[in-house]
């Protein structure tokens, strides 16, 4: 992941670190927040359900969070935060139990 890492700040990350970056973040979400209540999508590296709540079976969940990987990953991190993510309308949230701030940055030790 580390290497992932490095391409990713160096602006040079292709496909397969963007996808290792965002399926480790995913389940660092998932180990911090387990639960069935929240769909988090990040197309097309990887989606994974978390937060305590009503768990969904199918069709849509009630509570879906989307964005983009880049997006993702720097709120993983901590490189930016919910709120400034929300602004830049690249994040679609809908449903309850969609905050992610108080979950956020995963990690800082990378």
């Amino acid at each position: 992941m580390d290497e992932a890492l490095r391409s990713y700040d160096a602006g040079e990350a292709g496909r397969a670190e963007l996808k290792l970056l965002v399926k480790e973040l995913l389940k660092l979400l998932v180990a911090k927040a387990p639960g069935h209540a929240v769909e988090v999508r990040v197309p097309p590296y990887g989606a994974v359900q978390c937060i305590e709540g009503p768990r969904h079976t199918r069709g849509t969940p009630g509570a879906v969070i989307e964005m983009p990987a880049e997006l993702w990953i720097d709120l993983a991190l901590g490189r930016t935060t919910w709120a400034e993510a929300r602004q830049t309308g690249k994040v679609r949230a809908s449903g309850e139990r969609t905050d992610l701030t108080n979950l956020l940055p995963l990690s800082t030790g990378f």
